[in-house]
């Protein structure tokens, strides 16, 4: 796991508190989401999830 890696964590607040600094870290450091995909795509590998819309633009 990112946040936690391989340490135990003895109290809430400690949890909160770790999961605070890995947050702003991120943060920090605009990591962004690397999508595999388009909504185009998706909507053709996972038709059931993804319907095609109404109206298209």
């Amino acid at each position: 796991m990112q946040c936690l890696g391989n340490r135990r964590i003895r109290s809430l607040e400690e949890l909160n508190n770790t999961i605070s600094d890995w947050e702003k870290d991120r943060n920090k450091k605009q990591i962004g989401v690397k999508w595999h995909f388009t909504a185009e795509d998706a909507r053709i590998k996972l038709k059931r999830l993804y319907p095609k819309p109404l109206f298209e633009e």
